[in-house]
């Protein structure tokens, strides 16, 4: 056998997915040498060159194309053992790799606090990623549980619904929109909206309830995340589809106002989602049961 190691194994995966070696020391909460190090240590093991390059980031090679998606096999492999030695310990110890998409982030460190408080030997590992790359991520079999709005219908997973997700239509306080009641669905279709990226959750809801209704719609500005999209509603810039869970602070404080319109909000779910054919640790389906028993409680409490 080569003289390598799995935090070699995973500093390289990482480095292959941020594409950049300052941001997976970011996430690895390491200096560049080290990361460096790390990776120069693997291609020194193996006699070849995995990365090269770009500018301020990095491409893989081929070797370090093939490379790749041995390592991620490989330790997601190493996962499963864990997983089963675990069941020797018990579920009071362990490691969660949880991702979840962008908007559930509004509520996911008040469920990990209290997961916490009952069971405080299981550390988690959380990631926060659009739809699009978590659904990748999943694939690959490199996290163990994902939180989103909708459960994946291009992978064998099990998804169970743990609590509410109200998505619905919102506009800066002035706008002429938020003094008006009982609004048909058609009165926006004359609206500009600020929306989410594309392969984001949020976007593709907002995309499939415009199609329903056979509406057009007017993007005025595309941007990643939640918050500069609150920022750009309450400067008046346009509506915009979110979920209500994200912008709780903001209409309760008059900053930011929902549009009255009949059959709104949307009641969506949020799921506990993994691979079928996972072997959940003791420690991961502690948390997926937590999730399902107390999660949707303890949402609406704090919402």
């Amino acid at each position: 056998m080569r003289n390598y190691t799995l935090k070699q194994l995973q500093t390289f995966i990482e480095v292959a997915r941020e594409k950049s070696v300052s941001k997976a020391a970011e996430r690895l909460f390491v200096t560049q040498p080290a990361v460096s190090m790390q990776i120069r240590q693997l291609e020194e093991a193996f006699g070849l060159s995995l990365i090269e390059p770009v500018g301020r980031n990095i491409q893989l090679t081929h070797a370090g194309h093939e490379f790749l998606s041995h390592a991620i096999a490989a330790v997601s492999r190493l996962k499963d053992l864990e997983a089963s030695m675990a069941e020797h310990v018990g579920m009071k110890k362990g490691r969660i790799d949880l991702a979840v998409v962008s908007t559930a982030k509004y509520f996911v460190p008040m469920l990990l606090v209290r997961f916490a408080q009952l069971l405080p030997g299981i550390e988690v590992k959380l990631r926060i990623d659009n739809r699009e790359n978590i659904l990748g991520m999943l694939s690959r079999s490199e996290i163990d549980l994902v939180i989103m709005g909708r459960a994946p219908n291009t992978l064998d997973c099990e998804a169970t619904p743990f609590a509410t997700n109200p998505l619905g239509i919102v506009c800066a306080p002035d706008h002429p929109l938020a003094r008006r009641k009982r609004l048909s669905i058609d009165t926006i279709k004359d609206y500009g909206f600020v929306v989410r990226e594309q392969g984001s959750g949020t976007r593709a809801a907002m995309e499939r309830l415009f199609a329903q209704h056979d509406l057009p719609l007017k993007v005025v500005m595309e941007m990643p995340s939640n918050e500069t999209i609150k920022q750009a509603v309450m400067a008046g810039m346009g509506l915009s589809f979110l979920s209500l869970r994200t912008v709780r602070h903001e209409l309760a404080g008059g900053h930011i106002a929902l549009v009255d319109i009949g059959g709104m909000p949307i009641m969506g779910k949020w799921y506990v989602t993994h691979l079928t054919q996972k072997k959940l640790s003791p420690a991961a389906r502690s948390f997926k049961e937590f999730l399902i028993e107390q999660g949707g409680p303890l949402i609406d409490s704090w919402a």
